[in-house]
């Protein structure tokens, strides 16, 4: 198939990633988020990102300049610039009421056969599938945080997902240089059903006064040998999105275990998101 234009929704965090990492494999992008103040600032951090991925000598599939893969990319707030996209990657916040009214705009403007990814971290394939004239072509596609370094992508089949679809995704995540690991539907698939309940356990800790956030994340680092602490990943990831998986999980599963951590929820209405906001568990 012809995978070259990618309608990708949302200019946040993920967005920003996965229009990077995608102008940087060659295709172009139609980014689409609700204020055109969002995706100026979108606008600035592919072009920083892309400089310093330059500096740090990171591998490029072409020569192009920051300024000749930023015009691969269409800013725009208007969904019907989606019109003729190939794929599309959804990255809006990881609530339902948001991701609901979404879909059936995308299964009215894009094309019949364009297949639409959910980058969501524990929404229901399923669902996001149910409100759609497609639900064959819908798929769940959980990127990592930051999108560009990392090289595999957790792929999940919803109930009515088709396997040309499941290879249709395969295919537009080779085009990124990336693999894909399928799993099944599930609230959290398997990287959020550990990680979130991991992270969530971690602010118990600090909650309980048990440990400080330096001494929880070594322990992770240099006792098993993990890159980054519960912490320090929580941090990157931002701990609104942690509380809302962690929501998604307890309501799905009605299950004490992932009970949100009062800490956490503090920490959350006080704006501190973690490296986005400049002050999470630690200050940045």
């Amino acid at each position: 198939m012809n995978l070259k234009r990618i309608g990708v929704i949302g200019a946040g965090v993920m967005g920003v990633g996965v229009a990077q990492a995608l102008v940087q494999t060659g295709h172009n992008v139609v980014l689409v988020d609700i204020r055109d103040d969002i995706l100026d600032q979108a606008k600035g951090q592919i072009y920083q990102n892309i400089r310093l991925s330059r500096l740090f000598n990171r591998p490029q599939e072409n020569n192009k300049t920051p300024e000749q893969l930023i015009a691969q990319i269409c800013f725009t707030t208007d969904y019907q610039q989606l019109h003729d996209v190939d794929f599309v990657v959804e990255n809006s916040t990881e609530k339902w009421a948001i991701k609901k009214e979404i879909y059936p705009q995308l299964d009215a403007i894009c094309p019949p056969d364009t297949v639409f990814a959910a980058n969501t971290s524990c929404i229901s394939i399923t669902r996001i599938g149910s409100v759609t004239r497609r639900p064959d072509k819908i798929v769940g596609m959980h990127f990592m945080n930051p999108v560009p370094m990392k090289p595999t992508v957790e792929v999940i089949r919803g109930y009515h997902t088709s396997e040309a679809t499941l290879a249709t995704a395969k295919e537009f995540l080779a085009g990124m240089n990336k693999d894909g690991i399928v799993v099944n539907d599930s609230p959290g698939f398997v990287s959020n059903r550990v990680l979130m309940l991991t992270i969530n356990e971690a602010a118990f800790l600090l909650h309980e006064g048990v440990s400080n956030a330096q001494d929880v994340d070594d322990i992770f680092k240099k006792c098993f040998g993990h890159k980054m602490g519960p912490l320090e990943t929580a941090d990157l990831i931002g701990l609104d999105t942690i509380l809302y998986s962690i929501e998604v999980l307890h309501d799905s599963f009605a299950d004490s275990k992932y009970r949100p951590c009062p800490l956490l929820q503090k920490m959350v209405d006080a704006g501190l998101y973690g490296r986005k906001s400049g002050v999470g568990f630690y200050t940045y």
